[in-house]
């Protein structure tokens, strides 16, 4: 025989006409109920998340267990592991999961990058008064020029200026 393809066992045979399905996937054999996994694999695996509420909701309710055994059929119905609870005592301890609430997704904005945009505004800015102050120049070069070449040599006397000549 092939690898793993022997005769079905006894209790693979079992109960057949006692077969019940439910939509959710479940399978009722007599009294017995056993969930038949989805055989599709996801292209891309999807990270589970939890809200900070459930994760306070199953931190008491661990808590609140007294009976051996009882945190691991917990965390068997809600499909977590140990480590989950550890991470998340950590979290609570540290005041982390209050925070979670309010906490905004994706990249954390760069403290200096408000000091980085401020300094190219005003570097921006000094460029085109430099560039005004240039042309200013220039103009008042031109009107010296212009006014040597009509004659007018000078700024026009002050009352002050006509006393003491």
């Amino acid at each position: 025989m092939g690898r793993g393809r022997g005769k079905p066992t006894a209790s693979a045979v079992g109960a057949v006409d006692n077969v019940s399905a439910r939509r959710d996937g479940h399978v009722t054999v007599g009294a017995v109920a056993s969930v038949i996994p989805d055989p599709e694999v996801a292209a891309k695996p999807t990270r589970r998340r939890f809200t900070a509420e459930y994760k306070l909701q199953i931190l008491r309710e661990a808590e609140s267990q007294r009976e051996p055994g009882a945190i691991g059929a917990l965390l068997r119905r809600e499909g977590l592991y140990s480590t989950h609870l550890s991470a998340w005592r950590r979290e609570r301890e540290r005041g982390a999961l209050e925070t979670l609430r309010a906490r905004r997704r994706g990249r954390k904005p760069d403290p200096t990058q408000a000091l980085r945009q401020q300094i190219e505004a005003l570097e921006a800015e000094k460029h085109r008064l430099q560039e005004r102050l240039r042309q200013a120049e220039a103009i008042i070069v031109a009107q010296k020029k212009l006014s040597e070449i009509l004659g007018l040599a000078g700024p026009a006397p002050t009352p002050a200026m006509r006393e003491s000549a």
